[in-house]
């Protein structure tokens, strides 16, 4: 198969596997999206979700975060892991939100990528999922199997990234950023993979390994 052959099967089976995905993070809001996405950095999807409830209990605008002291979030947040980081960047982006942009998320990647904490992966999480501008966030799953899957070099997520927006229409980048993740968990985990349960990978051929 070409690179476009392989991108339009992956598509159509995705399609198949997953007709509806749910955004993994709970959120009511671009806000609280936000710092969800912030907390998910080197922590699962399901340990945020059990952490934000929390967090949200106190604080679910940047107004009544920036009432809680830095050691008050860290302390709430710290199974997400990184704790004193994460909470100083919790803390400033809401006051820069307040300061500069009356207490909104900004619908611009220039914009967000401007406050503490917030690199292009969230930003693109937050512009696709909050925003519905399309975007293809790169997480470890999408780089990992567009290397497996032969559409990318594996050598970084910003050609990653440049590779999968350049095979997939762009109209499907918000589904299917989303569809790979889910799938990347279901069938084709980086550790105890078998091709053989793994529907788009054992029809394509795959490469095993990342390079190192």
């Amino acid at each position: 198969m070409t690179k476009k052959e392989k991108a339009k099967f992956i598509c159509e089976t995705l399609d198949e596997l997953y007709p509806a995905v749910p955004i993994p993070l709970d959120h009511k809001d671009a806000y609280t999206l936000l710092v969800a996405v912030l907390l998910s950095a080197q922590c699962t999807d399901v340990r945020v979700n059990q952490v934000t409830p929390i967090l949200f209990s106190r604080a679910d605008d940047p107004f009544k975060m920036v009432n809680l002291e830095v050691e008050e979030i860290q302390s709430i947040i710290r199974p997400c892991g990184l704790s004193p980081t994460k909470a100083k960047a919790i803390s400033g982006l809401s006051k820069i939100l307040i300061e500069k942009h009356e207490g909104k998320v900004p619908n611009s990647f220039e914009q967000l990528e401007e406050l503490p904490g917030v690199g292009h992966k969230t930003a693109s999480v937050v512009m696709s999922q909050a925003f519905g501008f399309p975007a293809f966030p790169v997480d470890t799953h999408i780089h990992r199997l567009m290397y497996r899957w032969g559409l990318s070099s594996g050598k970084n997520v910003v050609q990653t990234e440049k590779d999968a927006k350049a095979l997939f229409p762009i109209e499907k980048w918000n589904k299917l950023h989303l569809q790979i993740i889910f799938y990347g968990r279901e069938f084709s985990p980086a550790r105890g993979f078998k091709i053989e349960k793994s529907p788009i990978d054992e029809a394509i051929g795959v490469k095993n390994r990342m390079p190192s």
